[in-house]
């Protein structure tokens, strides 16, 4: 509840409390969770072998929690540069709603825990690969590359690469070619995905200092890179029904989403470099994250349409 005295807004107590949740919930990032957590289930779900439901939540969470670990770090970390940039200045350590040592301490707690709930629920593989994803994206992308290197996204694109294939060893208890393929996936997605985003928010990167590709190589080569990563990504998403893992409906999907993630970096391509380009480019953005969601969902889906086929 709230109430104005003085024209000056004010929280009460009963609605401090909650409010208080939600900027520890915001530290987590739990957009970029979401994806991480769908990535991270479909890798359980398509995997070779049998996980007890129960087993396979707790694979879930613990890669949830991994995420938003990683993520509260970052926002430690990087609470100077969003502060200064227009979409992250509302953050709750820029606004000073949460102590950067409480981040930093909830970001390490839910580390050590995540990775050893990984490792009592599932096997040492998953959660290896739990703790290499998150202390490659706190330690590679986050303190080394984010400020250094216009190539940030692309290396540091891995972290956000691991659930699947940390996903399918909570199973498996091992690293396959699929698994891999599915890495892959999630890698050479991730660049074209951000620069589209970094295209439209150039002023906000260069406003804070950070060497995205669009504020120190310009437009012209942001669009080429993002060009050729789609054309790279296509044989790619391909490779779950190349390697005998699943079918052609997947294939077929991948294939119809992967030619036209090709057609939105053409029609960035092609748009001058100037104000006209952010439409293309928020267009490509928004398209890029149905692409993923449709390369994940047919996963499963292809497989369940096998298993009805086959019976």
């Amino acid at each position: 509840m709230s109430n104005t005295a003085n024209g000056i807004l004010t929280i009460t107590d009963e609605a401090a409390p909650a409010s208080r949740v939600r900027d520890y919930v915001d530290l987590l990032k739990p957009r970029v969770m979401s994806l991480v957590v769908f990535t991270g289930l479909i890798g359980v779900m398509i995997a070779p072998g049998h996980i007890h439901p129960l087993t396979a939540t707790f694979a879930v969470l613990a890669i949830a929690l991994g995420s938003g670990a990683a993520g509260a770090i970052n926002m430690w970390y990087e609470r100077d540069l969003d502060a200064v940039m227009e979409r992250t200045r509302n953050r709750p350590l820029p606004a000073g709603r949460v102590a950067p040592d409480d981040a930093l301490g909830l970001g390490v707690l839910l580390s050590i825990f995540s990775v050893a709930l990984m490792a009592v629920a599932t096997n040492f593989v998953a959660a290896a690969l739990l703790s290499a994803a998150i202390l490659f994206y706190v330690f590679i992308y986050t303190i080394w590359l984010k400020r250094r290197t216009p190539q940030n996204i692309v290396i540091g694109g891995a972290a956000g690469a691991f659930p699947p294939m940390i996903g399918w060893a909570a199973v498996t208890g091992d690293v396959s070619a699929v698994g891999v393929a599915l890495f892959l996936l999630v890698f050479l997605w991730t660049p074209p995905h951000f620069w589209a985003l970094a295209l439209y928010r150039s002023d906000d990167y260069r406003r804070a200092g950070v060497p995205m590709l669009p504020v120190v190589a310009g437009p012209r080569e942001t669009k080429r890179q993002m060009l050729i990563y789609t054309l790279v990504l296509l044989p790619v998403a391909l490779a779950p029904t190349l390697l005998g893992s699943v079918g052609w409906l997947y294939g077929s999907v991948a294939l119809v989403f992967s030619l036209a993630f090709v057609g939105y970096a053409i029609s960035v391509w092609r748009t001058a470099d100037d104000e006209t380009a952010h439409g293309a480019a928020r267009r490509m953005f928004r398209f890029s994250l149905l692409y993923l969601a449709a390369l994940f969902a047919a996963l499963p889906l292809d497989l369940v349409a096998g298993r009805i086929l086959a019976g």
